[in-house]
C-alpha cells in the first residue's frame, strides 16, 4: 500500500465516526470557501481558484510549493485540491520518506492515471528537508504531469529548494493566521457536529488564552481545545474554564495582549533592560513575549532599534548582528527563531553602550526643522552640467585624496550651521577611537593643524 494514502475507506470510517479522528482532522476544510485566513490566495480568479478548475482560466503550474508558518494550512490546502479536483490524494513527509518512497508514488500514479483514469495530488511535507539529488527526483513526474505535486515548507523555498523545481512550481506565500482567523476556526469546531457539537462552551478568558498559546497555528489551537474540552467533559464542567485550559496544556496564562498596553509596556521593558545591561531582565521579556505568541519579527526589529539607538558606535558589530538576526527569524519562523532572539538579546544586553549616534541626529534633526540648514557651499555643490561653472558650482573644490592624509581643509557645512559640532563620541567600548581622532579631524578641516 502506498504511504499515507487517504483512502476511500478511511474516509468512510471517518464518516460513520467522525470522533474516530483528532479534532483537527475533523474540521479540515472540505472546499476552498472554508479555509480560514489566506485570503490574498483565494481570490476569484487566484492561481490557486484556477488550479481546482474554477474560474475560465488556464489551471497553470501543475505542481505548487506552498511556503509558511506551521498551522497556516498547508495540508488543508493541498487536501481542498484533491477533493475539488477528485483526484487520489498521497501525503509523504520528507522526514521519514525518500527516493524509494518517491517513486512508489510515482509509478502508482501511472498506473491509476492509465488504468482508471484518475489523477494523483502528491502532497510532499517539508521538502526543504530532501537533499538536492531526492529533490532531482522529482522533475520528471512534475514535467511529464504524472503528478500534480504540492509541496510544503516553512524554510525560504529560494535558498531551499532547487532553481529546476522551483521555475516548475507555482510559490504560493501563506500567512501567519490571525487571532481572528482562529477565533472563528474555534468557534466552529464548538458548535459543528463534526467538531464538538456545542457539548462545552468556551469562556472569553479562556478564549483569549488558547488564541495566546495557539500563536497562530490551527493545528496547536484545535488540539489544545479537543484536550481541555475532552478534560471539562470529564470534570462534568459546562464551559472549559481557564484553569482547566492551564492543567490541560501545562502553561501558565501569561498576562500579555498583543494588541493592548501589556504589548508596549512588555515590549518596553525588554529594550529598557537591554539599555540597562541587564541581561537577565531582558531574557525575561524576551521570553515573556515568545510565550504569548508575539511576531518574532516585531521583536527583531525592537533589537534593531536598540542595537542604533543606544550601542550605536560603541560596538559597531550590534547593528549587523541585530540585523541578521531579524534575517534568520524570517527565513525560519518559531519555535527555533526563539534560539536567534535570545542570541541577540544576550549581545545586546551585554555591548557597551552610547547613545552618541542617536543625540547626533536628533541634534542635526533640531537645526534643519528650525529653518537653518542654508546654503550648500558653492564649492560642493554639482559640477556635472553645462553651465555649472559660470555658476560658480564646484569650483575650489579640493579633492581628499590629493592630499596627504586624504582630509582637506575646506568647509563641508552650510554658513548658518558652521560652527555646529553634532557628534560628540563617548569613552565607551569602540567608540573611544572615535573619540580620539574626531576633534583631530575637525582641527585639519579647519586648517589647524
Amino acid at each position: 500500500m502506498e504511504p499515507d494514502l487517504f483512502t476511500a475507506a478511511a474516509e468512510d470510517r471517518q464518516e460513520k465516526d467522525p470522533t474516530s479522528s483528532p479534532l483537527a482532522v475533523r474540521m479540515r476544510p472540505r472546499t476552498l470557501d472554508e479555509v480560514v485566513g489566506q485570503q490574498h490566495l483565494l481570490r476569484p480568479g487566484s492561481p490557486l481558484r484556477r488550479l481546482v478548475g474554477e474560474g475560465s482560466g488556464p489551471a497553470g503550474a501543475s505542481s505548487v510549493i506552498l511556503w509558511g508558518p506551521p498551522g497556516t494550512g498547508k495540508t488543508t490546502l493541498a487536501y481542498v485540491v484533491s477533493k475539488a479536483t477528485d483526484k487520489r490524494f498521497v501525503e509523504l513527509s520528507a522526514i521519514t520518506a525518500g527516493v524509494k518512497e518517491v517513486r512508489t508514488v510515482i509509478d502508482g500514479a501511472r498506473r491509476a492515471s492509465g488504468g482508471y483514469g484518475k489523477d494523483t495530488v502528491l502532497f510532499l511535507d517539508e521538502i526543504h528537508r530532501f537533499s538536492k539529488a531526492q529533490q532531482d527526483s522529482l522533475l520528471p513526474a512534475v514535467e511529464n504531469r504524472w503528478v500534480t505535486l504540492i509541496a510544503a515548507t516553512t524554510e525560504n523555498p529560494y535558498f531551499s529548494v532547487i532553481s529546476p523545481l522551483l521555475s516548475r512550481s507555482l510559490l504560493l506565500t501563506l500567512e501567519p493566521l490571525t487571532d481572528d482567523d482562529l477565533r472563528g476556526l474555534l468557534r466552529r469546531a464548538l458548535t459543528e457536529e463534526r467538531g464538538l457539537g456545542g457539548a462545552v462552551g468556551l469562556p472569553e478568558d479562556t478564549e483569549a488564552h488558547l488564541l495566546r498559546i495557539a500563536g497562530g497555528d490551527a493545528r496547536r489551537a484545535l488540539t489544545a481545545l479537543e484536550a481541555s474540552a475532552g478534560a471539562a467533559i470529564d470534570k462534568g464542567e459546562a464551559e472549559i474554564s481557564l484553569s482547566t485550559l492551564e492543567e490541560t496544556v501545562d502553561r501558565a496564562a501569561v498576562a500579555y495582549d498583543r494588541d493592548g498596553d501589556q504589548h508596549y509596556d512588555v515590549a518596553s521593558a525588554l529594550i529598557k533592560s537591554i539599555r540597562g545591561s541587564d541581561v537577565d531582565a531582558a531574557l525575561h521579556y524576551l521570553a515573556r513575549m515568545i510565550d504569548a505568541g508575539e511576531d518574532p519579527r516585531f521583536i527583531a526589529r525592537r533589537l534593531m532599534i536598540s542595537a542604533s539607538e543606544d550601542i550605536g558606535l560603541a560596538d559597531p558589530a550590534a547593528l549587523p548582528l541585530a540585523v541578521a538576526a531579524a534575517q534568520a527569524v524570517a527565513m525560519i519562523g518559531f519555535p527555533e527563531a526563539a534560539l536567534t532572539l535570545s542570541h541577540a538579546t544576550i549581545a545586546l544586553a551585554l555591548a557597551p553602550k552610547s547613545n552618541a549616534a542617536t543625540l547626533a541626529i536628533g541634534a542635526a534633526l533640531e537645526d534643519v526643522k528650525k529653518g537653518a540648514p542654508g546654503q550648500v557651499p558653492a564649492h560642493l555643490r554639482d559640477g556635472h552640467y553645462k553651465g555649472a561653472a559660470k555658476l560658480g558650482h564646484a569650483q575650489g573644490y579640493v579633492y581628499p585624496h590629493d592630499v596627504p592624509g586624504a582630509i582637506a581643509a575646506q568647509q563641508y557645512l552650510p554658513d548658518a550651521v558652521k560652527d555646529r559640532r553634532y557628534y560628540t563620541p563617548t569613552r565607551y567600548g569602540a567608540e573611544a577611537r572615535y573619540a580620539d581622532v574626531v576633534e583631530k579631524v575637525r582641527e585639519r578641516l579647519r586648517g589647524e593643524s
